[in-house]
């Protein structure tokens, strides 16, 4: 004998209730059965609701009663063919008309006890199975209607009935042994010894249908909902949960009490207590293997599932009178239980001297003024605190039998924590090492399960959830490198790189389970448009663990966000310069919030692309060195207009040479200005601890004064033509010097400038071709012989290099 269930998603409607005889069909293939239905999805709720308005004299309850009639009826229709629809219909008209009756008294007295809503409740179970029962029949099966309340019995706890499990098991056993078919039994409801109505509580027809195979000593317990079992957390915050494919009912029961909502404790004890297997199945997906529950512990996992409560607060009781106090916790204790407040976690030191109790927020006042109560005198007359209250916590629990005795557990969960700079207020450990449970901020609940779902599921793999604004040329690149080298990534690395967020200018496009990098998306116009606060709270509320944004533009709109962006645990990678080259307390800022907040704020390609400068000098500092002189050529553009304008060209040939060829930015006078240039000295003299602004750099750039204020790049080429022999009369001095021309940044005695300079041949920048770039560092140790670090320092693909180092470098981090 098998007992199935049947969830109100599975019976929603006729289709899908298609599916569920189909399965139905399959089973009776191999299998005598017991099949238990809950109402129609929605049923009860709407039933509750009619049943509250009518109690408010709300006369548009009557309405929402014919339109649930007329549902039933529907359903009736279209499941049951027209020769055998009489019956049914009948039924379901005569249940309606005692509903009509039963609400127009609650509405005319006002009232609406707990005795009542039970009564009321009832009828959905009663309608779906009466009308699932006969449509079965209809498919050539022998059916059996059994309304629980005939087998079932309670005591009259309305509203959440104990079942008295001696009457019940042998008025079940008796029933199915006088009565022939496949029985359809109604979910959910029971009745008292007097024959009144009682309801089975939460989630009260799996619980009907295990008080079922408990009594018939079933083979198995299938429950049939819309999941395909119980999953390794909530899907809906972390978008890798799996599902796990065997519990035992500790761990089932672990779970559940902390908010995995598939399957409840009291629906487990009675098939537990006769050690028989529940399936947890999908309606939907029935070739699904799902998960079995039962009483073997396997060895496959440490944990099995983390689960969580929303809505928490911190209620602490505190001071000297708790202190070696036999009866001062007992106290506590009995004045919450007499005011029926649930404790979820319980935490107290050794000291004794205060006692931290987890509570749903909907109960922490009502927790407060009963403690309070209950230690008034000790209160005023200072033994004891008031009653402390925090709001705006979660609960999050790791849970597994085999954290038994296996030393790590806790170790790995407070790591993956710590790591994500997740606070943890409260921790609760019992010494059956099942559970592992910890209070934290509600604003870190999404962060902390991807976390730890990552640390726990996913530890061969450490996932870097990146957002990417800018999508240029850069950023393409930056994108195709990832997808070239993600598979070598997860392989020897053990990385695995995601993203999940694009924009440009225009657009913005999301995915929660990362873009396919392999067909790169395309932003367009079927996107939503460009709103740059709206894609940093994105980011924010989809709170993944490991988060970096990488900002692939010259926006100092973006730049001016880093500071939130940091302050939200969230990673940066950029090439952008601007935040780095604004003021110096705006620069010290960003550094002083990524170190408070332990995220990584990394900027390499702001100087020389994918050339190591930053990194090479932050080390140099670190290890006590310390700068005396900077040379750089810090401009690709800049040196392939000097390396090739020294062949003989002319020098407004050269420059729109290197526009043609893409080194210059589309107005040449960016490059030519020298500011560029200037931003990046300047932030070489800050990485090298010195206190520079940018108004304390000199910069002589390379623009002609009458072409500043040119209206067009094609106007500026014509004047610039004109000044062609004033740049040829340097050319030729550095020629007759044995000099080559190098325009170059210097930073030395505290102050930097910017400039064209003559260099002689044998001076290392003469030998720069093309748009390389090459950096002299001067310091105590590297004094006689300067560290030279040379290569390209421009191109898109040179600069999307140094980002996706650096993203690496995040992801590597997180690895720690």
């Amino acid at each position: 004998m098998k007992v199935i269930k049947f969830g109100g998603s599975s019976v929603a409607n006729p289709e899908n209730i298609k599916k569920v005889f189909s399965i139905i069909q399959e089973k009776l293939k191999k299998h005598e059965i017991a099949i238990v239905f809950s109402a129609f999805g929605g049923v009860t709720e709407s039933l509750l609701k009619i049943s509250q308005l009518a109690k408010e004299g709300d006369p548009a309850y009557r309405d929402l009663l014919q339109s649930l009639e007329e549902r039933h009826l529907d359903m009736v229709r279209q499941l049951i063919s027209v020769q055998n629809q009489s019956t049914v219909m009948t039924y379901v008209k005569v249940r309606f008309k005692e509903l009509e009756d039963l609400f127009h008294g609650i509405f005319l007295i006002k009232e609406n006890s707990a005795r009542t809503l039970d009564y009321v409740a009832s009828f959905g179970e009663r309608l779906s199975a009466f009308i699932l029962s006969e449509a079965l029949a209809g498919h050539g099966l022998k059916t059996q209607f059994l309304d629980a309340r005939d087998v079932i019995r309670t005591n009259d706890r309305f509203g959440q009935a104990r079942v008295d499990f001696e009457t019940t098991n042998a008025l079940i056993r008796s029933y199915f042994g006088k009565n022939d078919g496949i029985k359809v039994i109604t979910g959910f409801i029971a009745s008292t010894s007097k024959g009144e109505t009682t309801t089975l509580g939460r989630s009260g027809s799996d619980y009907t249908a295990s008080i079922f195979a408990g009594a018939l000593e079933a083979e198995d317990l299938e429950i049939w909902t819309d999941v395909s079992g119980v999953l390794t957390s909530d899907p809906r915050m972390v978008y890798t949960a799996f599902t796990v494919p065997q519990l035992s009912y500790n761990e089932a029961m672990e779970l559940s009490h902390f908010g995995a909502k598939v399957i409840f404790p009291a629906t487990m004890q009675p098939a537990m207590k006769r050690n028989i297997p529940i399936y947890i199945k999908n309606t939907f997906e029935p070739e699904n293997v799902g998960t079995k529950i039962n009483g073997d512990v396997t060895k496959e996992a440490l944990i099995k599932g983390i689960s969580s409560i929303s809505n928490i607060s911190i209620v602490t009781v505190q001071g000297a009178g708790l202190i070696e106090s036999v009866t001062g916790t007992s106290r506590v204790f009995k004045a919450l239980a007499e005011t029926e407040v649930n404790i979820v976690l319980i935490s107290q030191a050794s000291s004794e001297h205060s006692i931290c109790l987890a509570i749903k927020t909907d109960e922490a006042y009502l927790a407060k003024e009963a403690v309070e109560k209950e230690f008034h005198y000790e209160i005023k007359s200072g033994e004891m605190e008031e009653v402390n209250l925090l709001h705006g916590f979660a609960t999050v629990a790791v849970v597994g039998e085999n954290m038994k005795h296996n030393p790590g557990a806790s170790g790995r969960m407070f790591r993956a924590l710590g790591r994500n700079n997740i606070n943890v207020a409260a921790i609760a450990q019992g010494s059956s090492e099942l559970n592992i449970s910890a209070v934290i901020p509600q604003a870190d609940l999404q962060k902390a399960l991807n976390a730890l779902h990552e640390a726990f599921f996913l530890s061969e793999n450490k996932v870097l959830h990146v957002f990417l604004i800018g999508t240029g040329l850069i950023g393409q690149a930056l994108i195709r490198m990832i997808a070239s080298q993600q598979e070598k990534l997860q392989r020897d690395s053990m990385l695995d790189i995601q993203i999940h967020g694009l924009a440009n200018s225009r657009y913005m496009a999301f995915h929660e389970d990362g873009f396919d990098l392999k067909n790169p998306y395309q932003l367009s116009e079927k996107d939503e448009k460009m709103n740059l606060n709206k894609f940093i709270e994105t980011m924010e509320q989809m709170n993944f663990s490991n988060s970096v944004m990488v900002d692939c533009t010259a926006s100092m709109d973006v730049a001016d966000t880093y500071s939130r962006i940091l302050e939200a645990k969230v990673g940066i990678v950029t090439p952008n310069k601007k935040a780095n080259s604004g003021s110096m307390d705006q620069y010290l800022a960003l550094k002083k919030i990524a170190k408070k907040r332990g995220v990584k704020f990394l900027y390499e390609t702001n100087v020389a692309a994918g050339l190591p400068v930053i990194n090479t000098l932050q080390d140099l500092m670190l290890s006590g060195d310390s700068v005396i002189k900077i040379e750089a050529v810090l401009s690709g553009s800049m040196n392939f207009i000097f390396s090739e304008f020294e062949k003989g060209a002319s020098f407004s040939e050269v420059v729109k040479v290197a526009k043609e060829k893409g080194y210059t930015e589309p107005d040449p006078r960016d490059d030519l200005s020298g500011m560029d240039v200037a931003r990046k000295i300047l932030i070489l003299g800050r990485e090298a601890e010195q206190h520079l602004e940018f108004d304390s750099v000199t910069v002589e750039g390379m623009v002609p004064e009458d072409c500043v204020e040119t209206a067009s790049v094609d106007e500026f080429f014509e004047k610039l033509k004109a000044h062609d022999a004033d740049f040829e009369k340097l050319r030729e001095q550095a020629k007759a010097k044995g000099e080559k021309l190098r325009f170059m940044a210097t930073l030395e005695n505290g102050s930097a400038k910017v400039g064209l300079n003559s260099l002689k041949e044998e001076h290392p920048f003469s030998s720069l071709q093309g748009s390389d770039n090459m950096i002299l560092l001067t310091t105590e140790r590297y004094h006689d012989f300067p560290m030279i670090i040379r290569g390209p320092g421009a191109g898109a693909d040179v600069t999307a290099a140094g980002v996706f180092a650096d993203v690496i470098r995040i992801g590597n981090y997180t690895r720690e």
